[in-house]
């Protein structure tokens, strides 16, 4: 009976020492600081040395907007990994790939050759929505990347454009839906090498690494720091998942907005100016 006593006292002592359990300081201060958004607000914060967390309606539906490219490239990893993709494989890009907007690899001519592995920096490293679309559907279109996503038990995090039986989640959510919580999971279990398998996800989390948007959330860390990240922003929603890697602090977190009330396209922008606060607060807080 002792013994039992003995084994039950360290088996709750352990998962105790394990358990994610919450920075009440921590979350004491980003509740102030997110107090009288002008939109609905999730954040998720988790501090990988600690095992501390800060949650705040980090299990609420999201955009993802362009965020929704870090499931796309795990779907699109996976394919490379199987060999039924080449990492280097020469493409034919067509004008009918093309996404009407700014993009780059939309000003290409009809038939030009360019290599996937450039296509993958172009839709992460400068969020290029022809790019990202043509490489959804080679990753085997939305179906395959959600039946992923599920299989990693991210459940709520989903393709939704261009993806059958899903056009209601479309109409609300746009390209992609998530949680705070979950965007930033995928992240971590990128950096932890538990993602298709450690080669995979060691070059995933290069590529999230070289991120042309580094004005808000990135800008508010010394350039000497690594960063993986993925943001998105569509007119009423800003969003942003950071890895962060510095001598001392080693994080993730994810801020997601939707019904944003400021919309404007300008640095000023409430959610652009809030997340650039969260992630001045995190870096001091943790270095």
């Amino acid at each position: 009976m002792k013994q039992w006593v003995v084994f039950f006292a360290l088996w709750v002592f352990v998962q105790d020492l394990y358990a994610q359990k919450t920075d009440k300081k921590l979350q004491a201060q980003l509740t102030e600081l997110v107090k009288g958004f002008r939109g609905n607000l999730g954040l998720y914060v988790h501090d990988l040395t600690r095992n501390r967390e800060v949650a705040i309606r980090a299990d609420s539906l999201f955009p993802t907007a362009s965020m929704v490219k870090v499931p796309i490239l795990t779907g699109l990893m996976r394919k490379i990994e199987s060999g039924e993709l080449q990492y280097h494989q020469p493409l034919v890009y067509k004008d009918s790939l093309l996404y009407e907007g700014e993009d780059i690899l939309g000003s290409f001519k009809n038939g030009e050759k360019i290599e996937m592995s450039k296509v993958m920096m172009l839709m992460l490293t400068m969020s290029d929505n022809t790019a990202s679309l043509w490489l959804q559907t080679l990753a085997g279109t939305g179906t395959a990347i959600n039946r992923l996503m599920d299989s990693l038990g991210l459940v709520n995090t989903k393709v939704n454009s261009r993806t059958p039986g899903r056009e209601n989640y479309r109409s609300e959510f746009g390209w992609g839906q998530t949680t705070p919580r979950e965007m930033a999971t995928l992240l971590e279990k990128i950096v932890k090498k538990e993602v298709i398998s450690e080669a995979a996800s060691e070059k995933m989390l290069r590529l999230l690494g070289r991120n042309y948007w580094d004005e808000e959330a990135i800008s508010q860390i010394p350039s000497d720091v690594f960063i993986a990240s993925k943001s998105g922003a569509v007119n009423a929603s800003r969003s942003e998942v950071l890895y962060v890697n510095g001598k001392k602090a080693r994080y993730l977190f994810c801020i997601c907005t939707k019904n944003n009330q400021d919309t404007s396209w300008n640095s000023s922008n409430e959610a652009w100016e809030l997340t650039r606060k969260i992630s001045r607060l995190l870096w001091e807080y943790y270095r």
